[in-house]
């Protein structure tokens, strides 16, 4: 089950974003680009063994938990606050399909952690370099931008 991109932008990254203290068109639609890219939204399931609109791998999500966020327990616990109380603990990885808010700052996180903030007006080129280098190295740029075409993003046309 998919969700619309405008739903999603409005009631899921912008808040998440919001949540985390990034204010960025640059980072709602490199976050945006990269679910309509890596799931089409949620249409459809993409890789094995990954998880939700970001495609998260365990693995992923595991290094992400153990390498990154165990060395800030302010930004973890902030992390932490998105998830389920009960949940998370028998399943973390489930949160990256059924808790948007966490998935996507999950997401946001891989950005960080990989040190690929984009700038505040970053193009559309550098944001599909950034998808690609973060969320798919065996992808390709061009997938990024077909993907984004027609997103509710004005200000990061082509």
């Amino acid at each position: 089950m998919g969700v619309s991109a405008e739903v999603l932008l409005r009631e899921v990254i912008r808040p998440t974003l919001k949540y985390l203290d990034v204010c960025s068109s640059s980072a709602e639609a490199l976050l945006l680009g990269s679910a309509a890219c890596l799931s089409h939204l949620g249409e459809h399931p993409g890789r094995f063994q990954c998880f939700g609109l970001w495609q998260v791998s365990s693995e992923q999500h595991r290094k992400l938990w153990d390498e990154f966020l165990a060395h800030d327990p302010d930004l973890a616990s902030r992390i932490r606050g998105l998830a389920s109380q009960h949940a998370f603990l028998e399943n973390p990885d489930l949160e990256l399909c059924v808790n948007l808010r966490y998935a996507c700052a999950i997401a946001w996180m891989h950005v960080v952690f990989a040190a690929r903030v984009p700038s505040l007006n970053a193009d559309l080129i550098s944001l599909a370099n950034t998808w690609r280098k973060v969320f798919a190295p065996e992808g390709e740029p061009r997938q990024f931008m077909r993907a984004m075409a027609g997103l509710p993003l004005t200000d990061h046309a082509a």
